[in-house]
């Protein structure tokens, strides 16, 4: 540890922004790790409860997303879930939008990291040239008395020390900033599956409240036309039945 100190110290001022810059890009790394191993760990058995439930009852389905509503995924189906009989389009946008949602929550700290990738080498640039800047002051200064070299190795030293740190702090925050980019992306696939999976089972149960209306009222309309066809049969037949009996 006071190696690490006393080589942050011979970066200079420049490695002040840089500590603070990287100790948030390992907190951000370090976030997003317990993020998405608890996201993986449970995702796909909750995802296949639900499924399992909505083949069946939609409000069971509903009650299942609700009680593991910690869960991306479960508040992504949810969000169509607990909606009262709507068309399948509706049921989809609410999921789209919940979708964009839980994205939104999933790039969380990504802004951070990607901020990291573009200040680490341009903050190692400032502290080589300033580095570089007390060295050419350290010969000036003894140019008639002799080089000091003291000086002129604590100015190089600065410009190595910044530079190096300036890269380490971008290849690290790149490499979080890659696996949780790929960890998104793959969600995005995943949650488009389940949502289609989903989407295909509300359409096989799902009946148009209209389409139940214009049903009933073409059966209504039909015993109607039965019934008067039945009735004036019968009339027709009654004058015949008599003449018979008379006859």
């Amino acid at each position: 540890m006071s190696t690490l100190f006393e080589t942050a110290v011979k970066g200079g001022p420049t490695m002040i922004p840089m500590g603070l810059l990287s100790v948030a890009t390992v907190a951000s790394g370090i976030d997003r790790a317990i993020f998405w191993f608890n996201l993986y760990r449970t995702e796909d058995q909750i995802a296949h409860r639900i499924l399992a439930a909505a083949r069946y009852s939609l409000a069971d389905a509903n009650q299942l997303a609700k009680e593991a509503g910690a869960q991306p995924i479960a508040r992504f189906m949810q969000a169509s879930l607990k909606l009262v009989n709507p068309t399948p389009e509706t049921f989809r946008l609410a999921m789209e939008t919940a979708s964009e949602h839980e994205f939104e929550k999933m790039e969380k700290g990504n802004k951070l990291l990607e901020t990291a990738v573009a200040l680490g080498p341009l903050l190692g640039l400032l502290g080589t040239v300033t580095g570089l800047m007390a060295t050419f002051a350290s010969l000036d200064s003894s140019a008639a008395g002799g080089v000091d070299t003291g000086k002129t190795a604590a100015g190089i030293g600065e410009a190595l020390t910044t530079t190096a740190a300036g890269m380490i702090l971008a290849i690290i925050a790149m490499l979080i900033l890659r696996v949780c980019v790929s960890f998104a992306s793959q969600q995005l696939s995943y949650f488009a599956k389940v949502g289609g999976e989903l989407e295909l089972i509300y359409r096989e149960c799902w009946h148009e409240p209209r389409m139940e209306e214009q049903a009933r009222a073409r059966a209504s309309l039909e015993h109607q036309y039965y019934d008067a066809s039945r009735s004036e049969f019968t009339n027709q037949s009654e004058p015949r039945d008599e003449a018979r009996i008379q006859h």
